[in-house]
């Protein structure tokens, strides 16, 4: 079984700051990707950053310059710092890791709860 848990969300006035968690358990040989979406009321989930194995990092061009991702593979866990917040980033935020559960297994996709991020203007 395997477990994605995000943590960090809250309620931040504009320009603000808030840097979430997601922590990867179970059964895991590797997480070849991780990412992170949100999504917001009556919106479609949008993809927010990603960051790989070996620490390449792609971000949504509404984040770049104020949002880093960033992981600790011996922790399975991956990080989201995110800067100069503004009311449009309000979301539900959630984490998603690639992963194979043992070393020769396939990859599969797993998700976690979500966390909600409100930034108030």
């Amino acid at each position: 079984q395997v477990q994605l848990v995000e943590s960090g969300g809250g309620l931040v006035q504009a320009g603000g700051s808030l840097r979430l968690s997601c922590a990867a358990s179970g059964t895991i040989f590797s997480i070849n990707v991780m990412r992170w979406y949100r999504q917001a009321p009556g919106k479609q989930r949008d993809l927010v950053a990603a960051i790989t194995n070996a620490n390449n990092t792609d971000y949504a061009d509404s984040v770049k310059g104020r949002f880093t991702i960033s992981r600790d593979n011996a922790k399975n866990t991956m990080y989201l710092q995110m800067n100069s917040l503004k009311p449009e980033d309000t979301a539900v935020y959630y984490c998603n890791a690639v992963l194979t559960k043992y070393q020769w297994g396939n990859a599969y996709s797993y998700w976690g709860q979500g966390t909600q991020v409100t930034v108030s203007s």
